[in-house]
């Protein structure tokens, strides 16, 4: 097994998600952070998997009317599976592009609807939703806000969802020989994170919720999956990170330049990765 190359106490400031003193920065800046990558979103992260899905609906004992709130819903990604299975679904996304996306990957489906705002800036609607939803977006909300207002917004005994992807990686001979490359562009982007690593992480996210007093009886799945990425896409798949937006443009260009030309070399066009998808749980005190 290769070893992880980062430890308990970087996980508070670990990547994707992001450090907490994020939560200190105009919300105007949080709004904006993945407007400029939309199209890419919506083309390179993965998807959900649909026995996932299933599992996390079935234990979370959803009506068929259900109606659920999803909080950050970026281009739509984790909503169409919902709404193909039959829930009305308010959607809120800071990001008009974003909206646009999931408005017309929607259209289809009359019961959701998409709101351009951050669930920060959100009038609360309490006790309306059957479920909470956030798809790899329930970080980026202000600690002080979530838990409450996610509870104040559920239906006596409702639950909150969180369904995690991780950045799909390639494998670790892979990540070795673009580990010079980092060093030389962005050292802090350096290190492989390992699926222990992730869970960890995720596994520390949980517990917040707990903590919070807001909910109860939390459960927790998780896959290992697999996908294979073109050079070009598996680039554009970073480009929809937040520490690879983070960086000054011509940083981010001459590292994307370097990390193609090693990839090149080192693949065959094809870049198989792997990522580790969950769900985490829990019903409203």
């Amino acid at each position: 097994m290769p070893p992880s190359s980062k430890t308990m106490q970087d996980l508070e400031n670990s990547q994707p998600w992001p450090h907490q003193d994020w939560y200190r920065n105009d919300l105007t800046q949080r709004k904006s952070w993945y407007g400029g990558v939309a199209q890419a979103y919506d083309q390179a992260r993965p998807r959900y998997p649909q026995a996932l899905i299933r599992r996390a609906v079935e234990l979370a004992q959803l009506p068929a009317d259900a109606k659920i709130l999803e909080l950050g819903c970026g281009p739509g990604i984790a909503t169409r599976p919902f709404a193909q299975l039959g829930y009305s679904i308010v959607c809120l996304e800071p990001s008009q592009a974003a909206c646009q996306l999931t408005q017309q990957h929607c259209a289809a489906y009359p019961n959701v609807e998409v709101h351009n705002t951050s669930f920060e800036e959100w009038p609360l609607e309490a006790q309306e939703f059957h479920a909470v939803l956030a798809a790899t977006s329930f970080h980026w909300i202000d600690p002080e806000i979530r838990h409450a207002k996610a509870a104040a917004a559920l239906c006596d005994r409702g639950f909150l969802i969180l369904l995690w992807n991780t950045p799909p990686q390639p494998s670790y001979e892979i990540s070795q020989a673009l580990e010079a490359v980092y060093q030389i562009h962005a050292p802090s982007l350096a290190g492989y994170e390992d699926h222990a690593f992730h869970a960890q992480n995720l596994n520390q996210i949980a517990q917040l919720v707990v903590g919070s007093g807001q909910f109860q009886h939390l459960l927790s799945e998780q896959l290992i999956c697999e996908g294979t990425y073109s050079i070009d896409n598996y680039l554009m798949l970073l480009s929809t990170l937040s520490p690879y937006i983070a960086l000054e443009l011509q940083q981010r260009e001459a590292l994307f330049t370097d990390l193609q030309a090693v990839l090149e070399e080192t693949c065959d066009g094809s870049l198989p990765t792997s990522y580790l998808s969950a769900f985490h749980i829990a019903r409203k005190v």
